[in-house]
C-alpha cells in the first residue's frame, strides 16, 4: 500500500467520524504528494465546510472545478456557500459545527433506515444542513414531513413510507431522525425507532420489503410468505382504529380516497 492510499483511508475515516481537522491535515498531505488529486480537494473543502469556514471550502472547490470543470459535487457546493454567504441571518459562524457521534449511523436491522426525501424544500433552508443536525418528523394525512427543529420544511418521506409510519405512529411508536447526507439537490435522512407501539410490538418498522405484495403467494403450495401475513395483519390493525384515528392513516380503499379528493 503506497502512501497516498493509506493517507486517502485516514482521510475517509476521519471524516465518517467526523473528526474534520484530522481529515484535512490527511487530505493537505495528500495533495502535497499529488497536486491533481481531485478527491483530495473535494474532501478538503466538505471538510471546511463541516466546520463552518465558508471561505476555505469555496477556495478547495474551485480548485476542484480547475481540475475538473463542471464536477457536480464542487458546483453544488459553491452553490450552497453562496447561499450562505448572501444570508447574514443564516450565515455559518467560524468554526460552528454539529457534535457528532461516530456511533450515530450504525443500522440495526428493522429498527433503522437510510432514505432521501421528495419534494425538498428552498434552498436557502438546505443550505443550512449540516451531517447529524437532528430533525423532526412531522406526520400530516398522507405523508411525514421532515422539518428542523424550528419548524423549517425540509422535505417528505416517500409515500410507501410514509403511509407505514403515520400508521406505527398512531399506534404509538416514537422515531428519531437525523441528516446523513446533504446537498442542495439531495437530502438523506437517518430514521431511528426509540419507541414501538402496543399495537405494533411485532412488526418491524422498517422491513426489508416496505411494499410488500398482498396478492403474492409463494410456490409452496400457495401460502403466504411472513411478510405478507405481516401486511395483511397491518392493514386489519388500521381498520380497527377509530375513525377519529382512521383521518390520519393512509390504509384505506380507493373509492374513499377519491371522494375525499373530491
Amino acid at each position: 500500500m503506497d502512501n497516498i492510499e493509506l493517507l486517502e483511508q485516514q482521510a475517509v475515516e476521519a471524516a465518517i467520524k467526523a473528526r474534520w481537522q484530522n481529515a484535512i491535515e490527511f487530505n493537505k498531505k495528500i495533495i502535497a504528494l499529488d497536486k491533481s488529486n481531485l478527491e483530495a480537494y473535494l474532501r478538503l473543502g466538505f471538510a471546511y465546510l463541516q466546520t463552518g469556514k465558508l471561505k476555505e471550502a469555496k477556495k478547495y472547490y474551485k480548485k476542484a472545478l480547475r481540475l475538473q470543470p463542471g464536477n457536480q459535487i464542487a458546483t453544488q457546493n459553491l452553490e450552497r456557500i453562496d447561499i450562505l454567504e448572501s444570508k447574514t441571518k443564516t450565515k455559518i459562524k467560524e468554526g460552528q459545527k454539529i457534535s457528532l457521534d461516530p456511533n450515530l449511523f450504525i443500522e440495526v436491522a428493522g429498527k433503522t433506515k437510510s432514505v432521501s426525501l421528495v419534494n425538498l424544500g428552498q434552498k436557502d433552508i438546505l443550505a443550512q444542513l449540516s451531517i447529524g443536525q437532528e430533525v423532526i418528523l412531522h406526520p400530516k394525512k398522507r405523508k411525514i414531513e421532515i422539518r428542523s427543529k424550528s419548524k423549517d420544511y425540509i422535505g417528505s418521506l416517500p409515500d410507501d413510507l410514509s403511509k407505514r409510519l403515520i400508521l406505527f405512529i398512531k399506534a404509538g411508536s416514537e422515531y428519531s431522525a437525523f441528516i446523513k447526507e446533504v446537498s442542495l439537490n439531495k437530502i438523506t435522512v437517518f430514521i431511528r425507532e426509540e419507541k414501538k407501539g402496543r399495537k405494533v410490538q411485532k412488526y418491524a418498522s422498517f422491513p426489508h420489503r416496505i411494499q410488500a405484495n398482498l396478492t403474492q403467494i409463494t410456490e409452496e403450495e400457495g401460502k403466504e410468505t411472513e411478510e405478507e401475513v405481516l401486511e395483511n395483519d397491518l392493514y386489519k390493525l388500521a381498520e380497527d382504529l377509530t375513525s377519529e384515528e382512521k383521518y390520519y392513516i393512509p390504509y384505506q380503499g380507493e373509492e374513499e380516497e377519491e371522494e375525499e379528493e373530491e
